[in-house]
């Protein structure tokens, strides 16, 4: 340390070896972020061409076209879509499913994949700061663990920075990593929830269909 304060590779330094640890839960969180910026587009959920095309076919009752077409492009859409022409092939071979609720249970289970991804962003924001918690109990040993087995040098002050400075480098990069993923799962939390909304209007619109 010295009069313009603590370098980053000092942090580092006297973080110990659970800095790796709060490093690899930012590379791990900045990956899952990167990748719902692009997942989550409306482009790669219910891309507005498919759709039009799609609900075409199905107007004109080209049901073969229309999968043809989902099949091409695997996107969430796809899925429901793909869903409803199985429903409406079975009923047109007289074994009459509950067409509503097999939609919508495929729409289901593609927005829990959705939002279970986001939610990892809400599990690295909850273990960030119990990483840091855990560095500031061992700063905080060693410290005083320090002073006691250096009673008789009168505890010399550098034992007791060492450990303190480990608990509160922990902490502070715990934190700095937790409020970011919690920013970022509450904002891609909310535009999942929108993609989800526009799925559920256009499975609407796949049922009236039908």
């Amino acid at each position: 340390m010295n009069e313009a304060g603590m370098t980053l590779l000092q942090a580092w330094n006297f973080g110990g070896p659970l800095m790796w640890v709060l490093a690899g839960i930012s590379v791990i969180a900045f990956t899952i972020s990167t990748y719902l910026l692009f997942a989550h587009r409306r482009g790669a959920i219910c891309p507005r061409e498919l759709v039009s095309d799609v609900l075409k076919c199905v107007t004109a009752g080209e049901d073969g076209e229309a999968r043809r077409l989902c099949e091409r492009k695997p996107v969430a859409f796809s899925a429901v879509a793909l869903m409803a022409l199985d429903m409406r092939r079975e009923a047109l071979a007289g074994r009459t499913p509950n067409v509503a609720e097999s939609i919508e249970t495929a729409g289901a289970h593609v927005a829990q994949r959705m939002m279970a991804t986001v939610d990892y962003l809400s599990d690295l924001a909850a273990i960030a700061p119990l990483v840091g918690l855990l560095g500031t109990v061992l700063g905080m040993f060693q410290a005083f663990g320090g002073i006691a087995s250096d009673v008789a040098a009168n505890a010399k002050p550098m034992v007791l920075a060492q450990g303190v400075s480990q608990a509160i480098v922990t902490t502070i990069f715990g934190l700095a990593i937790a409020i970011p993923c919690l920013v970022a799962h509450a904002w891609f939390r909310r535009r999942a929830m929108r993609r989800i909304a526009e799925l559920e209007t256009l499975t609407q619109q796949i049922e009236g269909l039908l």
